[in-house]
C-alpha cells in the first residue's frame, strides 16, 4: 500500500479500535457502577487509567519505534490492547484496573508511532487536513462504541462489551500486518536519527500541553455526558445515542477544521476560535433543556481545532527527530489526560452533578489559547499565518 491517502485510511481504521476500547468503560459506566459498587470518581479513575502508562512510556515509546520499526511496534501495541481487553473480563475491580493498564500500554505505542507514521507520509503536504482526518478516528470510534456498546452491555453484560472490543483489535492487527508499508520502505531510504535540542523540546512540550488540554475538554463529553443524561432520567441506551450525535458531527467538523486551516493558512486562528466556541458550548449544554439541539451545536464546533493543534509539532520536528519528538509530545498528552479525566470526575462530584465536568472542560479549553502564545514565544513567531515546512 504505497498511496498516502489509502495509507491514511488504513491507519484511521486501526486507530479507531483504540477509541472503541477506551470508550468501553464510559459507555457502560452505569452498569459498572451497579456491578462493582463504584461511583463517578472511581469510574473517572478507571477511564483515566487508560492513559496512565503514557506518562512513563510515551517518550521511550518513540525510541522503541526507532529501534524496532514503526510497524513492529504498533503490532506489539495492538497485542497489548488485546491482552488487556481479555484481562478486563475479570469479576474483580482490581482486574478491571490491571486490564485497563495493560490495554493503555498498547494504546501508548499506537498513539506515538501512528501519529509519526502520518507525519512521515504527509509532512509539507496537507498536513493539517491529514492530521484532522487521522485524529477523526477517535470520535468515529467513540461514536460507534456509544451506539453499540451500551446495547451489548445491557443485553449481555460488561464482559461481552470487552470481548467485542478485542475482536476488532484482532482485525486491526491483521490489517496492519498485511497492508502497511512506511514511506521510507517505499522510497528505500530512512532519515538519520538526531536528538532534540532544548528549544525544540520546549516547543513540543507546549504543543503537547495544548493537545492534552483540548482532549481533556473533549473527553468530558463522552466520559460524563451519558451519566449527565441518566441523572435526568434517560436510559443508558438513549443517553449513549444522544452523546453519539456529538461524535458523529465531530467526524465532520474535525476534517473541516483541518481543511480550513490548510486552505486559509490561518492555523492559529482556527485553533483559537475553535477552542473558545467549544468552551462556550460546554458551558451552555448542561444548563439547557434543549438537549438534542445543544448536542448538534456542540458536535459542529468541537472538532475544528483538532487538526491545527496536531500540526503544531510538525512545525518544529525534522524527519530525524519525529519519533522521539512525538514521544515527548505524547508524554505531556498522557500526563494531562490521566489527571484531567480524574479531576473532571472529582469536580463533578464536588458540583453535585455529572454536568459539572463540562464546566471543567470549558476551563481547560480556554487554557489552550494561553499556551499557544507560549508555543510561539518559544519558536520565535507570533500568532500569524504559518507556512508548513516540508
Amino acid at each position: 500500500m504505497c498511496n498516502r491517502w489509502s495509507t491514511l485510511a488504513l491507519l484511521f481504521a486501526i486507530r479507531a479500535t483504540m477509541a472503541f476500547q477506551f470508550q468501553s468503560v464510559a459507555a457502560v459506566a452505569p452498569l459498572l457502577g451497579r456491578d462493582f459498587g463504584v461511583g463517578l470518581a472511581d469510574i473517572g479513575v478507571l477511564i483515566g487509567l487508560y492513559f496512565a502508562p503514557g506518562i512513563v512510556l510515551a517518550l521511550p515509546g518513540g525510541a522503541i519505534g526507532q529501534r524496532f520499526g514503526d510497524k513492529a511496534t504498533v503490532l506489539a501495541g495492538l497485542a497489548l490492547m488485546f491482552a488487556g481487553g481479555l484481562a478486563m473480563t475479570s469479576d474483580s475491580w482490581s482486574g478491571q484496573l490491571a486490564g485497563r493498564l495493560v490495554a493503555g500500554t498498547g494504546g501508548v505505542l499506537l498513539n506515538v508511532l501512528m501519529t509519526k507514521m502520518v507525519t512521515d507520509w504527509f509532512a509539507g503536504r496537507e498536513i493539517s487536513t491529514a492530521m484532522a482526518i487521522f485524529v477523526n478516528s477517535w470520535p468515529f470510534g467513540l461514536a460507534i462504541s456509544l451506539l453499540l456498546l451500551p446495547a451489548i452491555g445491557t443485553a449481555y453484560g460488561t464482559n461481552a462489551v470487552y470481548l467485542a472490543v478485542t475482536v476488532l483489535i484482532a482485525v486491526g492487527m491483521l490489517i496492519l500486518r498485511t497492508f502497511y508499508q512506511s514511506p521510507g520502505v517505499v522510497a528505500n531510504k530512512e532519515p538519520p536519527k538526531t536528538p532534540l535540542d532544548r528549544k525544540t523540546a520546549a516547543a513540543v512540550i507546549a504543543a503537547g500541553l495544548i493537545w492534552s488540554l483540548y482532549n481533556v475538554g473533549f473527553a468530558m463529553i463522552f466520559s460524563f455526558g451519558p451519566s449527565m443524561l441518566t441523572e435526568r432520567g434517560w436510559s443508558i441506551t438513549a443517553a449513549g445515542s444522544a452523546m453519539s450525535i456529538v461524535l458523529w458531527l465531530a467526524a465532520l467538523s474535525v476534517p473541516l477544521g483541518g481543511y480550513l486551516a490548510d486552505r486559509s493558512n490561518r492555523h492559529d486562528a482556527i485553533l483559537v476560535a475553535g477552542c473558545i466556541v467549544f468552551a462556550m458550548m460546554l458551558i451552555v449544554t448542561p444548563r439547557t433543556g434543549a438537549v438534542l439541539p445543544s448536542m448538534v451545536a456542540l458536535g459542529i464546533v468541537c472538532g475544528l481545532a483538532a487538526g491545527p493543534i496536531l500540526s503544531l509539532p510538525t512545525r518544529v520536528l525534522a524527519p530525524g527527530t519525529r519519533a522521539i519528538g512525538m514521544g515527548l509530545f505524547y508524554t505531556i498528552y498522557y500526563l494531562g489526560m490521566m489527571f484531567g479525566t480524574a479531576l473532571g470526575g472529582r469536580y463533578a462530584v464536588w458540583a453535585g452533578s455529572a454536568g459539572g465536568a463540562f464546566d471543567f472542560g470549558a476551563a481547560v479549553l480556554v487554557a489552550c489559547t494561553v499556551i499557544l502564545w507560549s508555543f510561539h514565544r518559544t519558536v520565535g513567531t507570533g500568532l500569524v499565518p504559518v507556512r508548513m515546512p516540508s
